[in-house]
Parts: C-alpha cells; sequence; structure tokens
C-alpha cells in the first residue's frame, strides 16, 4: 500500500509540472517568436514480479510500474503563423534561422523580430539588447527609410548600413531556453537558410484550444492520482485500527 502511494504522488507531481508548462505556453501565446514546451514523462524504475517459493527457477509474472516522472521539458522549434505589422522594424524569419542579439551574459538567438532602436541608433530589442550583424551592432542612421531585403541587408535610404546576423542549427535540441525569449546555443551556427520578412513578425507556435484540453486532461489525471492517495490511506487506516484489532 505504501508502494500505491508512492506511486500515485509521482503522478501528482508530474502532472503539477506539465500544468505549470502548458500554463507558461497558454501566458505566452501572444508573444512573437515564442516556442511552446512540452513536458515529457516517462516510466520510473519499473521492477521485475516473480512468484517466491517456487524454486531457484520461478516464474516471471511480468513488470510492475513504480511511478511516473517527467524526463524533460522539451522546445517545440516549429514555425508559427506570418502576421503583417507594417513596422519597418518588425522581421520575420520564414525557415530555419535565428536573430542573433547581444546580452549581458553573451551572444543569445531569438525568433521574436519585435525590434525597434535606441537613443544611440542601435537596432535593439524590446529588452534593449543589440541585435547584431555580420559586423556587430547594427547602426541606423537618423531619419531615412529602412528597407531590408530577404537575406537581411539592411539599409537606409538605399545606403547598406549591415547585414542582420541570422543563422540555424544543425540540432535545434540543444538549444536551452533562458526566458525573455532568448536561446542559448552550444556553438555559433552556421547561415541560415530561412529568408527574412521585413514588415511581419511571427506568431506564437502555441495552440490556445489544444493547450486548454491538454490543462484540463493533466488536471483529470492529477485528480485521478489524488484519489488513488486517499484510497490507500483509508486502507492503511483500516490495516492499522481496524486489522490489528486486537478483541
Amino acid at each position: 500500500m505504501i508502494r500505491g502511494i508512492y506511486t500515485a504522488a509521482s503522478g501528482m507531481l508530474a502532472e503539477t509540472t506539465r500544468a505549470d508548462t502548458i500554463a507558461n505556453n497558454l501566458a505566452n501565446g501572444n508573444t512573437a517568436g515564442y516556442k511552446k514546451d512540452v513536458a515529457i514523462s516517462k516510466d520510473f524504475a519499473s521492477v521485475l514480479i516473480q512468484r517466491i517459493n517456487d524454486g531457484p527457477e520461478a516464474p516471471v509474472i511480468g513488470g510492475l510500474g513504480v511511478g511516473t516522472v517527467i524526463d524533460e521539458i522539451a522546445t517545440i522549434q516549429s514555425t508559427g503563423a506570418m502576421r503583417y505589422s507594417g513596422n519597418p522594424l518588425d522581421f520575420a524569419i520564414d525557415g530555419k534561422g535565428f536573430f542573433a542579439v547581444q546580452t549581458a551574459a553573451g551572444i543569445r538567438y531569438t525568433r521574436n523580430g519585435a525590434f525597434t532602436r535606441n537613443g544611440r541608433g542601435r537596432l535593439v530589442t524590446a529588452d534593449g539588447q543589440e541585435v547584431l550583424g555580420q559586423n556587430g551592432p547594427i547602426t541606423l542612421p537618423d531619419g531615412g527609410q529602412v528597407t531590408v531585403d530577404s537575406t537581411g541587408n539592411v539599409s537606409v535610404e538605399g545606403a547598406t548600413v549591415g547585414q542582420l546576423r541570422v543563422v540555424e542549427f544543425d540540432n535545434e535540441r540543444e538549444l536551452i531556453k533562458e526566458g525573455a525569449n532568448l536561446f542559448q546555443a552550444p556553438n555559433n551556427g552556421r547561415q541560415a537558410t530561412g529568408k527574412v520578412s521585413q514588415g511581419f513578425l511571427e506568431q506564437s507556435n502555441v495552440n490556445v484550444i489544444s493547450e486548454m484540453v491538454n490543462l484540463i486532461s493533466g488536471y483529470r489525471a492529477y485528480e485521478l492520482n489524488a484519489k488513488t492517495v486517499q484510497t490507500h490511506d483509508q486502507l492503511l487506516d483500516k490495516a492499522v485500527n481496524e486489522v490489528g484489532k486486537i478483541s
């Protein structure tokens, strides 16, 4: 019975983590370039069950699961829908690729192309990190029309001022999500095959309806495990206070 409580409790813990992950996805449903996370669970240390008192060749009855555990929080890198914004400093990547930005912790990567111009004329993210070009931060002269072609070349009034550093990675599973829509990468990647679209923003790849369904399913699984814990607790109570009672 104690084992049953542990097994059910592990399911409750796993569903709590899953609910937190889904809640974060829903909170970022309207965040440009956000990539949803999925909590992946696995069996926790199954054991082999054999009959006892049958000698050295006791037949195997089968396996017994002793719970579940969250194996990893995986990020789904599928492309979100493109939305036209009309802002000349909004950019989206059609296909594979990430914008490179300079942060206090080093170079990080993002799909969120909602950029702006700071007081120094630098192209920056909404959080103030400088957007990197092939030769460092990109500086936009005062005034003038900004245009960016599909390869990331940035021009102001026809004069080229830099090229956006857009890179892709052979194994996107190696990217580590750090928050604020930024990823840390194990290497510098290579020139991206994706094309830059000016005046567009990539929307989150979160399907709100699907996430709500998953949230309800997770709640039901949590509730079932909670009832299992209560049932085992009642059985333990009877075993201690009734079955073991001396008349």
